[in-house]
C-alpha cells in the first residue's frame, strides 16, 4: 500500500481554503506538493498560476483535486488524465454531462482513477436513511433546498454564467443526496425555472418528479432566503415521515431523533479518493446532474426581477 500519494489542488479559491485544505492535512494518504490559481497561493506548497504549469513541473506528482468553477472543469481534466495523473473533480462535476462521461472514457483509457464526489453523500444522515428507506413502502418526498446566495456566494460571477447552474449550484447537494438514499430511479418530469433579467442561470427552481414507481419527488430551490438557511428533506413513508435537516447533519423518524455519526464529508471524500486509487477504481455518478441537465431542457423559463451583482 502506498502510504502517501503526492497531490496538487487546482483552484484556491474559498471551498478550497475551507473545506479542500484541512482535509488534505488531516489524512496520512496525501501530501499536499503544489496548487494552481491565478490570483492565490497555499503557504508551504509549490504554487502556479497554471494548471499546464504544474503538470509539467511535477513529474512525481500522482494526483489533482479540481477546485475551479465547472466551466474549466473538462479542460482541466483532461489535461491531468492525459499527464498520467488520477483526478478528483469537485461537485458539480462538469459543466454538462457530455464533458462527464468523456472524461469517464479518457481516465479509463489512460488507466487512471477518476472520482466525480458529492461532498453531501457523505453527510451522517445520508447512509442510514440509505438503509432505513431499502425496504420501506415511500409515499412522497419533498425536498427544500433554500439560502441566500449573498452569503454563501458573494461576488461570485461564474455562477449566473452559463455552466454555472445557479441555484443548482447548492440545489444539486440535495439531489446527490436523493439519488442515493431512495432505492429507485429519480425521473424528473416539469420544472419551473425563474431567472433573473440580469442573468443566465436561474436564482430559484421547482422540479416535479417521480421515481420509477410513480412515487412523486418535490424540490424546491430559492437562493432568496435567509437569515436561516432550509436544507431539509421529508420522505413520507407506511411506517412514518423521516426527515432530513441541516444538510445531512440531523435526521428524525416518526419525529423521533436518530443518533448519528459526526459530520466529517470531505474527509470522508478524500479517504474515499485514497482508496479508489489503491484499487484501480473509478467512481463517476452523473445522476445528479442529469437531473439537473433535465431541468433546463424540460423547464418552463420564467423572468424574475434583476439581481443587481
Amino acid at each position: 500500500m502506498n502510504p502517501s500519494w503526492k497531490l496538487a489542488i487546482a483552484g484556491v479559491g474559498k471551498i478550497a481554503r475551507d473545506q479542500h485544505l484541512p482535509a488534505i492535512a488531516a489524512n496520512p494518504g496525501f501530501t499536499l506538493v503544489a496548487c494552481s490559481s491565478r490570483n492565490a497561493k497555499v503557504d508551504g506548497v509549490r504554487n502556479y498560476t497554471g494548471l499546464d504549469a504544474l503538470l509539467a513541473a511535477e513529474p512525481g506528482l500522482d494526483a489533482v483535486s479540481l477546485c475551479a468553477p465547472p466551466q474549466v472543469r473538462y479542460a482541466q481534466a483532461r489535461a491531468a488524465l492525459l499527464a498520467g495523473r488520477h483526478v478528483m473533480l469537485e461537485k458539480p462535476p462538469g459543466a454538462s454531462v457530455s464533458e462527464v462521461e468523456a472524461l469517464r472514457v479518457l481516465a479509463r483509457a489512460q488507466g487512471r482513477t477518476l472520482f466525480a464526489t458529492w461532498h453531501s453523500r457523505c453527510a451522517s444522515a445520508v447512509e442510514p436513511a440509505r438503509a432505513w428507506l431499502a425496504n420501506r413502502a415511500i409515499r412522497s418526498v419533498h425536498v427544500r433546498w433554500k439560502e441566500d446566495v449573498r452569503r454563501w456566494h458573494p461576488g461570485q460571477q461564474w455562477i449566473w454564467e452559463p455552466g454555472g447552474l445557479g441555484v443548482f449550484d447548492p440545489g444539486i447537494n440535495a439531489l446527490s443526496i436523493v439519488t442515493r438514499m431512495l432505492p429507485r430511479e429519480v425521473l424528473l418530469r416539469a420544472a419551473t425555472l425563474h431567472i433573473p433579467a440580469d442573468c443566465a442561470t436561474p436564482i430559484a427552481a421547482e422540479l416535479d418528479c417521480l421515481d420509477t414507481d410513480g412515487v412523486p419527488v418535490r424540490a424546491e430551490f430559492d437562493w432568496r432566503h435567509g437569515p436561516v438557511e432550509q436544507w431539509e428533506i421529508d420522505v413520507e413513508t407506511a411506517d412514518g415521515l423521516l426527515a432530513i435537516s441541516e444538510g445531512g447533519k440531523r435526521m428524525t423518524i416518526a419525529g423521533e431523533p436518530v443518533a448519528l455519526e459526526p459530520q466529517r464529508e470531505y474527509p470522508a471524500l478524500y479517504e474515499r479518493f485514497h482508496w479508489l486509487i489503491e484499487h484501480g477504481a473509478e467512481d463517476v455518478d452523473v445522476r445528479p446532474l442529469q437531473l439537473v441537465a433535465d431541468a433546463f431542457l424540460l423547464g418552463r423559463y420564467v423572468e424574475v426581477e434583476p439581481f443587481g451583482h
